[in-house]
């Protein structure tokens, strides 16, 4: 399965965002493999409204199977779950981390968005 996790870094050792559609970019993580690739998120990342939404399109068209996150908004979550696509949020520290916990079934998948429409444009925590 492929797991999408936004960060502000390139590896696992970055941290996962607490942003979502405004993360710069992604690291799409091969559950089966243990590989992983760093994409960006250029345009979402400074799209006016809907960034959120944009990304979670994007990352749908990646056939990617669940998300780790810091948070996410009613819209892309509302777009992942009609995709069968899992969301795990409320994740901090390093990517590493939060497969591992993945893995472990330390995780567990939301069933409702945790965050509001608008995420506030805060540094990354």
């Amino acid at each position: 399965m492929i797991v999408a996790i936004p960060t502000p870094g390139k590896n696992l050792e970055s941290r996962v965002d607490t942003r979502f559609g405004r993360a710069v970019g992604f690291i799409l993580y091969d559950t089966e493999t243990g590989t992983y690739r760093h994409i960006k998120n250029n345009l979402d990342a400074l799209a006016p409204e809907g960034a959120g939404v944009q990304a979670a399109r994007n990352l749908q068209m990646k056939n990617i199977g669940a998300v780790i996150t810091g948070h996410c908004g009613p819209k892309a979550f509302r777009i992942f779950s009609e995709a069968g696509i899992l969301v795990y949020s409320g994740i901090r520290g390093p990517i590493s981390k939060a497969v591992e916990g993945l893995k472990s079934g330390e995780l567990q998948a939301l069933s409702a968005a945790d965050a509001a429409e608008h995420w506030p444009e805060s540094p990354v925590s």
